[in-house]
């Protein structure tokens, strides 16, 4: 299936000379060579399987069959959400900012701690640190606000401003990126180190493809972040009563059949990068992609993934599994005491965690139920918040590029 974005138009303004000098300078010009994809560090992990530990695209399939797509992007992978096996993958340890798909996480952290009916009024402290350029949802000091609208803001307008509320809420900031740390550790996610909540660019902040594919499979267990994720349109409180309405910047819903989530996000140093889930014929399917620089291809390019995963999922042998989470201390039903590829597991490194409340959330049960397909209706709206002029270097647009 093929999928078109429509670029921004911005009027030209030149004068005649500067034309003129523009096309008598192209024939002398010689074209720039382009610049070659960076490649991949010599080590990387090899957690759920040694062949994600080498570079390049990673695939197992009888002679004759298809291979994975051509497709843009640093590291990727294409997974089964029911069992953790990995399809195909490119690079999918190797270590990149995130950008706002690090919500995933921050949801999967924070979601299940806060009662989604709390009411909360906002300080303007808590709105002061926001990263220049972020994408805002557009929350107002001293206005009132329910969890769950917040959560809407997070998922649909992925606004920083929602992110920073909910991290006072959950007793700050530092508390915040403490703690998804040490989710991170639970989930087995070892790509990943949060400085910052929201996924803003910020020194040593790195993910994966495989630990994002890890967060969207453990946040689709829990059913508010599964409706937040397939929520195409909401209202949104704003001043003195009134609402205004935001739309999900994940275009994909509701032009890939079946998109069900999860998250995109764009920055500077991220590029863009988008984790995508989708169910077809009972089966789900997780395709994360990150730094892909064309406009308009990251969502190309994660449906042909998905459309090549679902082909190819019969007869592909897995290259590796998403592995399970490590349980909390004490915890009689640990499933992770060995890794997918057969070796003991460090049950040792688990940390307390407040874990979501569907942890045995039957996936094929949910996708023979359609329930995915019964929240994803009506075509989708693409925003992008452009960075303030004037400001630093460094452009935050948390949303894939038209």
């Amino acid at each position: 299936m093929s999928y078109w974005f429509r670029a921004s138009r911005k009027p030209a303004v030149a004068c005649a000379g500067a034309i003129a000098f523009v096309l008598g300078s192209a024939s002398m010009a010689q074209a720039a060579p382009e610049t070659p994809e960076p490649q991949p560090p010599a080590s990387m992990s090899d957690v759920g399987g040694a062949r994600l530990a080498q570079p390049g695209v990673q695939s197992d399939l009888p002679p004759g069959s298809p291979p994975p797509p051509a497709v843009e992007g640093y590291s990727w992978v294409v997974a089964e959400a029911e069992t953790g096996k990995i399809l195909a993958a490119k690079n999918p340890h190797w270590k990149l900012p995130p950008a706002s798909t690090l919500k995933m996480l921050f949801a999967d952290t924070v979601l299940p701690k806060i009662d989604r009916n709390t009411t909360h009024q906002v300080a303007p402290a808590e709105l002061r640190n926001l990263g220049e350029g972020s994408s805002l949802v557009g929350i107002k000091e001293n206005e009132t606000y329910k969890v769950e609208d917040l959560w809407r803001g997070v998922f649909l307008r992925s606004g920083n401003d929602a992110v920073h509320v909910l991290c006072a809420m959950n007793g700050g900031v530092d508390t915040t990126v403490r703690q998804m740390n040490e989710r991170a550790k639970q989930l087995r996610a070892g790509d990943t180190n949060v400085v910052s909540p929201d996924g803003y660019d910020a020194p040593g902040q790195v993910s994966s493809a495989y630990d994002l594919a890890l967060f969207a499979r453990e946040g689709l267990k829990n059913n508010d972040f599964r409706s937040y994720a397939s929520t195409k349109v909401a209202d949104f409180p704003g001043v003195a009563g009134a609402k205004f309405q935001i739309q999900n910047t994940n275009t994909m819903l509701g032009q890939y059949p079946g998109m069900l989530g999860v998250k995109n996000g764009y920055t500077t140093n991220a590029g863009n990068t988008f984790v995508g889930g989708a169910q077809r014929g009972g089966h789900t399917l997780l395709v994360s992609i990150m730094h892909v620089e064309g406009k308009g291809k990251t969502y190309e390019d994660t449906g042909k993934l998905l459309d090549w995963g679902f082909a190819a999922m019969a007869q592909a042998k897995p290259v590796g599994m998403l592995v399970e989470p490590l349980s909390a201390p004490g915890d009689k039903n640990d499933k992770s005491t060995k890794a997918a590829d057969g070796k003991p597991g460090d049950a040792k490194t688990a940390k307390a965690s407040s874990a979501s409340d569907d942890d045995g959330f039957d996936w094929v049960l949910w996708a023979g139920l359609g329930v995915p397909a019964a929240l994803v209706v009506g075509g989708g709206v693409l925003f992008a918040l452009r960075r303030r002029e004037g400001g630093s270097g460094v452009r935050f647009e948390d949303d894939i590029l038209p």
